[in-house]
């Protein structure tokens, strides 16, 4: 008998506001270690390349290319792999599923950094750099799509913003990694390189492995005509729970009717988000560009600064970078609950403008030559402790607040627009201010970051939407609801 697709129509379900009402479990650990350990290897990832650059334009090293080629050119290609994998896998992701798409994305990253290992002339070495980029451009889109709709509502936040803020564990475990891989008394010159990124293969094949067992999105489901299939992920979703609590649920508040597609068009995507939710979008442009300036600002030139006014020698700002690091994932780790009680408007506009407020006040001090390299290290702590927590909740705010429909391509577009300001115009600013090894240039680019931080603070403040303990269906109704939204998960699981 022929297996025939499902055929959309229109349902009343409970499935959002089943989700969001389950208390945390051993079956949510399984959602953030599969989806969210990614962004750890993209931190180790960048962190590593720029780290070697050095050690791989050195005679000897298997690879003709220059330090500069490394640092320019390939990390460009990177930043535009990228913008354009996240836009190219963020259609896909909203029509075709969030499983899907995070397992074929992570394939395709996994695959380039094992090509990328064994590099024997610089156009192979930029080549999977690109597509290193492309994939992980696409896992921004899927596994936030996939995050945001399986995780309760009362949690969403503050998991967020750990998950985005653990890219900085990955930047600790690359700065440290390159300090070994850069001992020649260890490893050869040919070989430490290639197994930084051989060990991102590895631990990346380990993520694949447990990801296999996260489910697709019900939400996902159910709008694209799969009811029942959505039906059966979440009790089972909720058998598992009931088993480990020894307890029974609390009843679902309210239900949703939708009228299933099993497609949106583009056009429409475009329509919602930039004319029905103009200020949203607004929203998101100030807090993307905020945070890719600050972090330019400080992250792009924090080497020359070292070496060029406080003769640090360039081998050793990766313990400098690496404590920078901690500073930045402890921030969306000690704040991220705040966010969900305190509120999002609240805390999104407070960590923009006090990272801002501190970044000037920075500026200042290292303007007045009041600085060493150790208390210019513990200043860029304090920043980025808020601007961290800050960046997180810019992909947290456009994961949320536009409609199902849109939620990946929305994610895709912000983050590519971010990307691109930091990858591209940033550098090309900052490096011309750092590297002069003028007083006066290096305070302009903190203030540049600092001024543009505080901008989307305000924005923030006057924009931001409360989403915290909201169910997805409340924040932004699906494009394809017919009456009413899901009920807020307000109360305490």
């Amino acid at each position: 008998m022929p297996i025939t697709a499902p055929q959309p129509g229109t349902v009343t379900t409970a499935i959002p506001a089943r989700l969001d009402r389950l208390p945390w479990s051993r079956w949510h650990w399984t959602i953030v270690i599969g989806l969210g350990t990614v962004w750890i290897l993209d931190g180790l990832e960048v962190t590593v390349v720029g780290n070697i650059a050095s050690r791989l334009s050195e005679p000897g090293s298997g690879l003709p290319i220059s330090s500069g080629q490394v640092t320019g050119l390939a990390a460009a290609l990177y930043v535009a792999g990228a913008c354009s994998g996240a836009l190219f896998w963020g259609r896909l992701t909203d029509r075709y599923g969030r499983k899907k798409l995070f397992m074929i994305t992570l394939a395709v990253y996994l695959g380039a950094t094992a090509l990328t290992a064994v590099s024997f002339q610089p156009w192979w070495f930029f080549l999977f750099r690109f597509l290193t980029g492309f994939g992980i451009g696409g896992e921004y889109a899927a596994i936030n799509s996939a995050i945001d709709e399986l995780i309760p509502a009362y949690y969403r936040g503050r998991v967020d913003l750990v998950i985005n803020g653990s890219f900085w564990v990955g930047a600790v475990g690359g700065s440290l990694l390159s300090i070994l891989a850069l001992n020649t008394g260890i490893l050869a010159k040919d070989v430490g390189w290639r197994l930084t990124f051989a060990l991102g293969v590895v631990l990346g094949l380990v993520i694949l492995l447990v990801r296999r067992h996260v489910p697709e999105s019900p939400r996902w489901l159910l709008i694209h005509g799969r009811e029942q299939e959505a039906e059966q992920v979440v009790s089972a979703i909720e058998r598992q729970v009931v088993e480990e609590k020894g307890e029974p649920l609390p009843r679902p508040l309210g239900e949703i009717t939708i009228h299933q597609r099993q497609s949106i068009g583009f056009l429409t995507i475009a329509r919602t988000v930039f004319s029905r939710y103009r200020k949203r979008a607004v929203l998101g442009f100030a807090l993307f560009i905020g945070q890719a300036f600050l972090y330019n600002a400080i992250t792009f030139g924090f080497g020359a600064i070292l070496t060029k006014f406080y003769d640090i020698p360039a081998d050793h700002t990766g313990y400098y970078f690496a404590v920078i690091a901690v500073g930045n994932f402890l921030g969306p780790l000690l704040l991220g609950k705040l966010f969900d009680t305190v509120g999002r408007r609240v805390m999104i506009s407070s960590t923009y403008l006090l990272s801002g407020l501190l970044l000037f006040g920075t500026a200042w001090l290292f303007g007045r030559g009041s600085l060493d390299a150790g208390t210019l290290t513990a200043c860029w702590c304090a920043v980025l402790f808020f601007a961290s927590a800050g960046a997180s909740s810019a992909y947290l705010t456009v994961s949320e607040v536009f409609p199902m429909e849109t939620r990946a391509m929305s994610i895709a577009f912000f983050y590519a627009m971010g990307t691109a300001a930091g990858g591209v115009s940033g550098p090309l600013l900052f490096a011309d201010l750092t590297g002069t090894g003028k007083v006066g240039d290096t305070v302009l680019a903190f203030q540049i970051g600092a001024a543009l931080m505080c901008v989307a603070g305000l924005v923030a403040a006057l924009l931001a939407v409360r989403a915290e303990r909201r169910s997805l269906e409340d924040i932004a109704q699906p494009l394809t609801a017919v009456t009413g939204g899901a009920a807020s998960a307000s109360a305490t699981p």
